[in-house]
């Protein structure tokens, strides 16, 4: 009587796990999330107020007399938003891809005013950029990212 029972135990066993439906005949309706590329730089600190911009709308890298020159159209998250600035972040080794990471931060108001986003236009030089390694830059903000790509080079220069 209990091999018999021990025999039944199993085959209720054997019955259940054949039910299962495997991994490989899961349902086609379930989409893979895009893998989220990895980051090997860290932000710089902050001074004190500083704060990364809303979002970016619009990114672009231009050359001029041989000194990189980066353009950003944006929202900062209210009116009275001061020192808009670019802060490069610090790798360990040049990234693989030549693409580098900048946070776009700006001094917070000393009074707060309405919390409407702000238009902001900000064009300023980098200074002392990874030049020969870098492709492109991708400008961080609080709530979105984008990537604008090294223009190429004119004929003749």
């Amino acid at each position: 009587m209990r091999t018999l029972t021990i025999i039944a135990g199993l085959g209720a066993c054997v019955a259940l796990a054949g039910c299962e439906q495997s991994s490989s005949q899961a349902s086609t309706t379930e989409v893979a999330a895009p893998a989220v590329k990895k980051s090997i730089a860290r932000p710089r600190q902050l001074y004190a107020g500083q704060e990364q911009i809303l979002s970016v709308d619009a990114a672009a890298l231009d050359m001029d007399q041989g000194k990189l020159v980066l353009n950003v159209k944006g929202k900062t998250p209210g009116a009275g938003y001061t020192d808009v600035a670019f802060v490069p972040r610090i790798y360990p080794a040049a990234p693989k891809d030549g693409i580098y990471e900048v946070d776009v931060v700006a001094m917070k108001p000393s009074k707060p005013g309405a919390a409407t986003p702000t238009p902001v236009e900000i064009e300023k030089a980098w200074e002392g950029y990874p030049e020969g390694r870098l492709k492109g830059v991708t400008f961080i903000t609080k709530t979105n990212q984008v990537t604008a790509m090294l223009p190429a080079p004119k004929a003749g220069s």
